[in-house]
């Protein structure tokens, strides 16, 4: 129950903080969906998706102004495309076009699920279905797509990781005069979640109910904010700040949360403890970095400090809520967040370092401009790393890079919105190539035999 100063706080965080509700999105269950033609099965999606999200838009907008916290998106997510689709994937790209059609048209921000899980091995439909991402995300506009590659219990599917640096690359070639927008929809995981909110990797796991609502809630400014009263606070003192914050947080997301799912007369899922940043001054993670004492993120120490920040977020965002789910942590995407932008630009954080920082947060390499001219085996190499962290830590890792065509080291990307800006960020020019067409899988580590 929220008391006097609860609400006097909250407003403060929401005027002067940067809090908001980053995302409130609505799974939705395909799998009844499935007909005897690709045309019936993207009609009946289409159907489905316009019945069931047909006022999450009118409440999201009601509940903002109600309680006076912005909601900045409205999302939906669904079933594995690759799943509807099995019986005629070459046939998924209608699908794949229904959903995008109903997202315009409800006015939802993204639409996720345009995805395989394809971790132990792929099957002939799923061969198909992968190579329809690049076309199908080129002409929609809303739908995000994503791949989940590999397990801590299935270990690493390295043909499907040679396959996806190629699809990555013609996704981008396919929306070059966007600077390769298209890349900033697809994002390949390792130990996907069946329940994230956020995008570009949000999809409705069959594990799930018909319909639930998933929330992410979002607060870098208010925790830099909180740390800037105690400058003098050691390290010990900065994280229960932190969880104190994260707690604040989190209690106003599980509201919002809460009250949606019951308007809708749906499910509550979840509550995202991510710390999602945006290109907005005062809304970084990469600034409440340096707030604890680094002088620009990328220097020594950072991971460090993120690993900290990690921790203390959720520890205090559990004891708000006993429905978290998602990713929960602190995001850390280049083009999105003003502190990695303004680092990245200013050369003072590389490749490898982001890719040391993605050891102890959420995701992975994300929202990073290469040059267009990278070669497709590099990417995959880049993927293959990536999941290796997520599949010996046993925790959700991911890549989402753009090559951007024409584009060297040096030049910017610019997509506009919470996507923002990034300069384009060089790579190792060592050739990972005959490693990554040597495919097969990379076995699960020891630790996966807990059974």
């Amino acid at each position: 129950m929220f008391n006097h100063t609860d609400v006097l706080e909250t407003i403060e965080m929401v005027e002067k903080e940067h809090l908001d509700i980053r995302t409130v999105t609505m799974g939705i269950s395909l799998l009844s969906c499935i007909r005897g033609s690709g045309k019936e099965t993207a009609d009946a999606v289409y159907d489905r998706v316009m019945k069931k999200a047909q006022n999450l838009v009118k409440t999201a907008d009601g509940l903002s102004r109600e309680y006076g916290i912005p909601i900045v998106n409205k999302r939906v997510s669904v079933t594995p495309v690759s799943l509807i689709t099995a019986a005629f994937p070459e046939k998924s790209a209608l699908v794949g076009k229904a959903l995008d059609r109903a997202a315009g048209e409800l006015g939802i921000d993204f639409l996720g699920g345009y995805s395989a899980l394809v971790h132990k091995g792929t099957a002939d439909y799923e061969e198909i279905f992968l190579k329809t991402i690049p076309e199908v995300l080129a002409q929609t506009e809303r739908l995000c797509s994503s791949v989940n590659v590999g397990s801590s219990r299935s270990g690493i599917n390295m043909d499907a990781v040679a396959e996806m640096g190629g699809i990555i690359k013609r996704a981008a070639e396919l929306t070059g005069e966007k600077d390769g927008l298209g890349c900033a929809k697809l994002v390949v995981f390792c130990n996907a979640v069946e329940d994230n909110p956020f995008m570009a990797g949000a999809f409705h796991g069959v594990g799930e109910a018909d319909t639930v609502i998933n929330v992410g809630v979002s607060g870098p400014g208010v925790v830099q904010h909180a740390l800037k009263f105690a400058p003098e606070a050691n390290l010990t003192e900065a994280a229960e700040i932190i969880k104190r914050t994260a707690f604040k947080i989190t209690r106003a997301g599980q509201l919002i949360a809460k009250e949606a799912a019951s308007r809708l007369n749906t499910r509550f899922g979840i509550v995202d403890l991510s710390l999602a940043p945006t290109p907005a001054r005062g809304d970084s993670v990469a600034h409440i970095l340096q707030e604890l004492g680094l002088e620009v993120v990328g220097c020594h120490g950072t991971t460090a400090a993120l690993a900290m920040l990690n921790d203390a977020v959720k520890k205090g965002g559990v004891m708000a809520s006993s429905q978290v789910g998602g990713l929960s942590g602190a995001f850390i995407p280049v083009s999105e967040d003003i502190g990695m932008i303004e680092s990245a630009t200013a050369g003072k954080i590389t490749l490898d370092k982001l890719e040391a920082m993605t050891c102890v947060c959420s995701v992975g390499l994300d929202m990073i401009a290469i040059p267009g001219d990278t070669p497709d085996t590099t990417i995959s190499a880049m993927i293959a790393d990536e999941a290796a962290i997520g599949m010996i830590n046993n925790k959700t890792t991911a890549v989402r890079v753009i090559p951007a065509p024409g584009k060297k080291v040096g030049d910017e990307v610019s997509f506009g919105g919470l996507l923002g800006r990034a300069p384009v960020m060089p790579v190792h020019g060592g050739d990972s190539g005959k490693f990554i067409r040597r495919g097969g899988l990379i076995p699960a580590p020891i630790h996966s035999f807990k059974n």
